[in-house]
């Protein structure tokens, strides 16, 4: 019996706000800006079709906005709802108890796994004021290398380490059983994503450009990825 194929649909959050004022952002909880809202919006309008069975985003609050924006012109016209597994009463006390209501939800993930690379004291910094304090080269490598880390922040290699295997904890059993899933996250999240998925050098990588508020589809049959184009 042949296995029904499953969509992945990955999309980087729109513009925030430090995105905007040109700041290295990574953790720091950010909204986005008007044009980052925008962005989710119209990024939502090339996935409504596509039946989504669950979303995963990020614990920071532009990649949440970005899958709410992106919602809500959804042809199903289903509700993003947030789940709190493990979060005591948070989780007990928001049960559904109507299979309507149950059946108008997609069940919405949120996952510390899926954040941007930490920056570490880069975090605030204005980016071309740290290229001219500390080099455009140095800068260069914070930001573009495999291994090589800010101060006190993470590389890619080490963000790639905790959202590989969350994706594969978590997610690919979703993809095996036919389920759609649409994630909203990070450039570098992504980035060690599709670096899975198209089993992509240290090298390769680091070259991917991931834009904001563009949908990226893959197919998934089972054994293979097929990116959509």
């Amino acid at each position: 019996m042949s296995q029904k194929a499953a969509k992945l649909i990955m999309m980087r959050h729109g513009q925030s706000e430090w995105n905007r004022l040109n700041l290295f952002t990574g953790w720091v909880d950010i909204p986005l800006s008007v044009k980052g809202v925008e962005e989710a919006i119209e990024g939502g309008r090339k996935i409504a079709q596509v039946p989504i069975d669950a979303i995963f985003t990020s614990s920071l609050i532009r990649g949440q906005m970005t899958a709410m924006l992106a919602m809500m012109h959804h042809s199903s016209g289903k509700v993003p709802c947030v789940q709190h597994p493990g979060e005591g009463k948070l989780e007990e006390w928001s049960q559904i108890y109507s299979d309507a209501a149950k059946s108008g939800c997609v069940p919405v993930y949120c996952a510390w796994q899926l954040n941007e690379r930490m920056y570490g004291k880069l975090q605030g910094l204005n980016k071309q004021e740290t290229r001219e304090k500390f080099g455009n080269e140095q800068v260069h490598i914070w930001r573009r290398s495999f291994d090589q880390a800010p101060p006190e922040g993470e590389s890619l290699e080490m963000t790639a380490a905790r959202t590989i295997p969350y994706f594969q904890q978590k997610i690919l059993p979703l993809l095996k059983e036919g389920k759609n899933v649409f994630i909203a996250a990070h450039g570098n999240s992504l980035r060690s994503i599709v670096m899975f998925l198209d089993s992509l050098s240290k090298d390769q990588v680091v070259q991917l450009e991931i834009a904001t508020g563009e949908p990226i589809l893959y197919t998934f049959n089972g054994d293979r990825w097929n990116k959509d184009v």
